[in-house]
């Protein structure tokens, strides 16, 4: 089975308070059926199966800009079985 990862900001920052948008998207990674997750305040990452990163990346993007994300960077890496 094919493993990806994902790693994704979101901007504007705000280093004070986590702004709606970067809560929102974590929140998306967090509820989605993904593994090895983690979410920090200058970066997060996640991993999972193909689809399963795939349709939260979908979602992250959409949420996120609703929620007022003027940028969202993100790399999606294959990873190989058991890796990571």
């Amino acid at each position: 089975m094919e493993r990806l990862r994902v790693e994704f900001t979101t901007e504007p920052f705000d280093l004070d308070e986590a702004p709606e948008h970067a809560v929102v998207a974590r929140d998306v990674v967090q509820r989605a059926a993904l593994d090895a997750v983690d979410v920090g305040p200058f970066g997060n990452t996640a991993e999972g199966s193909r689809d399963q990163v795939l349709e939260a990346v979908s979602a992250l993007l959409r949420r996120s800009l609703e929620a007022g994300a003027t940028r969202v960077s993100l790399q999606i890496n294959v990873i190989g079985e058991g890796e990571g």
